[in-house]
């Protein structure tokens, strides 16, 4: 098994898991792209990574823009000469109960949760196909395996990810296709969470926890499997979790 040389670009990598699988994946031997919205972290993360001795590129990506995510997949090829990995991991989780009517938010997750792993899908696989070779990880979440209260649209989105994902799965034979899905993890993806009665129900569900780089291992795991394996699922929760 091996990372070693891949060329692997992530989106949401600012921060979380994205943050996470780029070190992970650089101290592997992989060649890094890392795309986010914040460029000053991303910069950050960056210069943490060259320091400790690896190879990383980085890229302003919004992944609600397809040309801006086709562009950041070129941007990979033309830095290292291809593309073996490309994990759509941006996401957003702005729970409510639907009664709330956040159609905004909805809007906000069908944009980043879905298309943003449609467009990063659709900028990679003619490269790959081109090449021959290449994986493509899409982060879902348990929310894509088990609906709950103010999670309606959110888990929506997640299911649509493993529908993409195991479609495309069943459309190539020459492209892997990887699912990952984390339970509670540390992250700031509740941050975005608007409404109070969502926010206070998240407080309980997160109390049990796993560090990003546990889902990060992960994703190592699955593309560092000889070329004739595909790891199509992976689901990593707490071990306490009741979920």
């Amino acid at each position: 098994m091996a990372a070693t040389g891949k060329v692997i670009a992530i989106t949401g990598a600012s921060s979380g898991i994205g943050e996470a699988a780029a070190k992970a994946l650089a101290a592997a031997g992989a060649r890094i792209v890392i795309g986010a919205r914040r460029t000053d972290r991303l910069q950050r993360l960056a210069s943490e990574i060259e320091e400790a001795g690896g190879t990383v590129r980085h890229r302003a990506l919004d992944v609600t823009d397809r040309d801006d995510v086709a562009a950041f997949a070129r941007f990979a090829q033309s830095e290292f000469g291809r593309l073996d990995v490309m994990i759509n991991n941006a996401g957003v989780m702005p729970l409510s109960p639907l009664a709330a009517l956040k159609v905004d938010e909805w809007d906000r997750m069908v944009d980043v949760n879905i298309k943003g792993v449609l467009y990063g899908v659709a900028a990679a696989l003619p490269l790959m196909e081109a090449q021959g070779s290449g994986q493509i990880v899409n982060l879902s979440s348990i929310g894509g395996h088990r609906v709950s209260p103010t999670a309606a649209v959110y888990c929506a989105t997640k299911f649509a990810v493993r529908a993409i994902s195991d479609g495309l799965r069943q459309e190539t034979d020459r492209i892997r296709v990887t699912v990952i899905s984390p339970g509670t993890t540390t992250s700031e993806l509740a941050d975005s969470i608007s409404d109070d009665i969502a926010r206070e129900e998240m407080r309980g569900f997160r109390a049990v926890q796993i560090p990003a780089e546990a889902i990060a291992a992960s994703i190592l795991f699955a593309v560092s499997q000889p070329d004739d394996v595909d790891v199509s699922e992976i689901v990593v929760r707490p071990t306490a979790s009741p979920h």
